[in-house]
């Protein structure tokens, strides 16, 4: 189906589907935008240095930076929802792995709130699986290690590990 004849096809659908691809995708993206922000930091950088050496004539010492501040900011502004857009960037990818994570896990998930429901509605199913579990827990303890019988045997049944 992933034909460039079908007319529906677009080549973002593979990378949609997979969550790896999803993120090399945003981080190209974010390579591109931070090149991008480095480059408008220098503009901005150099604009400032401009403007405000720009003096005419019978014009105060500060009357250059205060027509510069529009522009400054204008700037300032694009640069600071630049950096808001590469930090979503990171957090779509993030958000992405996640999402895949949660589908991967909703099978256990759903199989374990199905058990307890039913342990809900047997109770003696459900002290079966408690006694049984406590047996398996009662055996894991006693590999290797002797269960001492009072506070006072504490001492006198340790093993060497």
């Amino acid at each position: 189906m992933n034909s460039s004849n079908d007319p529906n096809y677009s080549p973002l659908r593979d990378v949609a589907q997979s969550p790896e691809a999803t993120a090399r995708y945003l981080a190209d993206i974010q390579r591109v935008l931070l090149d991008i922000g480095s480059n408008l930091e220098v503009l901005a950088r150099e604009t400032r240095v401009h403007l405000r050496e720009t003096h005419v004539e019978g014009d105060r010492w500060y009357h250059a930076r205060l027509r510069a501040q529009p522009v400054e900011k204008a700037l300032k502004n694009v640069l600071r929802h630049l950096n808001g857009l590469t930090g979503g960037l990171e957090k779509a990818a993030y958000k992405r792995n996640i999402f895949t994570d949660e589908v991967k896990a909703l099978p256990q998930k759903r199989k374990e709130r199905e058990l307890e429901k039913q342990r809900k509605k047997n109770p003696q199913l459900q002290a079966a699986q408690n006694s049984m579990q406590q047996q398996g827990e009662h055996q894991a303890s006693n590999q290797g290690h002797t269960v001492p019988a009072s506070i006072y045997d504490l001492g006198r049944n340790r093993e060497s590990a």
